[in-house]
């Protein structure tokens, strides 16, 4: 399943860059290649898709439903993706030519729905004969493919990043004057530059006033989203357990990770509201609203399926609630999160975001990469935890060195005692049958 899900997120980035690369041959009578990449991938394109093979298959025949969600998933990952390029350009600007149903335009809104609506017409019609082709083509080629692809995207990702860091307008447009022999790193370097200007208008390197000054994590930034991460990781832990042992009488842990107090879904969920509704601001409370009662409640949705698919486990199940969907979510907490969406766009994060800066911009640089790596190893090693806590009761005899490790560090018992709420999934071993995990996709013939 590992190995097929990665190749459909290759051939629908691929897809994407042809249907992106055709649409501006037509509209512009010449060929540009829109990918950030060199390579002809636009990974934006098989990440929507990625999250909406996971989802989209609980949602079967409820097209309403699917259509929603493709709503949400379509929009969000697109203006991650571009948030995420301007992020990792740093010195460089442009306009990608998509805002999407999250900037309250109303022709992008329309614009925003239909490219939804293909996504999903794509999913209804094409996936099905993909997943049947995939099926005819040997594993050793999709190994290869896959591998090969990563790779190079791997290297193609690191140059371009480098020419946006160090890349400049006038010393670009000096050696284009200039017909001498050049270097091939001078070549590589300008050929990124002028394929990305000619790809995208208004590309170019920043002004000093536009990359601003030197206060830490000033206006939006990674450092900014980092914190927001952090901070809404800390306080959703805290206000969740404190909430779930007032109401409930049960205290235990809401955290997401081994160590430390700090609930990924609260800080993910508020990292993803910061970027999504950013544009909103201006907008009235209705409008944020409904967004956030959208983007919220797929996200939660989407962060059930995907926990369950990857470790195996379940964290909450709403089964016994009215207005549930499929036990992961419903109604009433898609209210909450519209609710949270608006009281966070309005006052919450201009204040966090006033707090945050006013941090000293080196001790701020410092604090924020020992944290993010920190974290990302905390992430792991509970990835690995869970994985193997799932897979346990079918598979007792560890295989390696550190799954002995974990068995020995983190056995049932202990993972248990950590989160009191979390059961297996069905078809990890202990098996509950009001809780199926139906693959996404048909598993390697």
């Amino acid at each position: 399943m590992d190995l097929n899900f990665a190749w459909y997120i290759l051939v629908y980035s691929f897809l994407g860059w042809v249907i992106e690369a055709g649409y501006c041959a037509v509209r512009k009578k010449q060929f540009r290649n829109r990918g950030f990449l060199t390579v002809p991938l636009i990974p934006s394109y098989g990440a929507a898709f990625g999250v909406l093979i996971l989802v989209l298959p609980r949602l079967a025949g409820q097209y309403g439903l699917q259509a929603l969600v493709t709503l949400a998933v379509v929009s969000v990952v697109l203006r991650l993706a571009d948030e995420f390029t301007n992020q990792v350009s740093r010195s460089a600007r442009w306009e990608r030519g998509y805002e999407g149903i999250l900037s309250g335009n109303s022709r992008a809104v329309f614009t925003g729905i239909l490219i939804s609506c293909i996504y999903l017409m794509v999913y209804l019609t094409v996936h099905p004969l993909l997943i049947g082709i995939t099926l005819l083509i040997p594993r050793i080629v999709k190994i290869i493919a896959v591998t090969v692809m990563a790779v190079v995207s791997a290297m193609d990702f690191s140059a371009v990043i480098y020419v946006l860091r160090t890349g400049k307008t006038d010393r670009y447009e000096k050696r284009c004057k200039n017909s001498k022999w050049q270097n091939a790193g001078q070549w590589v370097s300008d050929f990124i530059w002028d394929r990305l200007q000619k790809a995208y208008p208004g590309f170019g390197e920043m002004s000093e006033k536009e990359q601003g000054d030197c206060k830490f994590a000033q206006g939006f930034c990674l450092d900014k989203l980092v914190w927001v991460f952090l901070i809404s990781s800390l306080l959703g832990d805290l206000i969740e357990t404190v909430y779930c042992g007032v109401i409930d009488g049960k205290w235990m842990s809401r955290s997401s990770v081994l160590y430390g107090p700090f609930s990924f879904v609260w800080g993910a969920g508020a990292a993803l509201l910061t970027v999504a509704l950013k544009h909103l601001t201006g907008k009235s409370d209705r409008y944020i609203f409904a967004a956030g009662f959208v983007i919220g409640g797929v996200y939660e949705y989407s962060c059930s399926v995907i926990t369950e698919v990857l470790f195996g486990t379940v964290f909450w199940d709403y089964s016994s609630m009215p207005l549930n969907i499929g036990g992961r979510t419903n109604v009433l907490f898609c209210f909450f999160w519209g609710t949270l969406a608006v009281i966070w766009v309005k006052e919450v994060y201009p204040r966090l975001s006033e707090l945050i800066e006013s941090l000293p911009h080196l001790s701020g640089k410092v604090i924020t990469w020992v944290v993010l790596v920190f974290m990302l190893c905390n992430a792991l090693l509970t990835g690995a935890a869970m994985a193997r806590y799932g897979t346990r009761s079918v598979r007792q005899k560890a295989e390696n060195s550190f799954e002995e490790f974990l068995d020995r560090h983190y056995t049932d018992d202990y993972m248990e005692a950590r989160w009191k709420n979390m059961r297996k999934a069905a078809g990890t071993g202990d098996v509950d049958s009001s809780k199926e995990i139906v693959s996404p996709m048909p598993e390697e013939q």
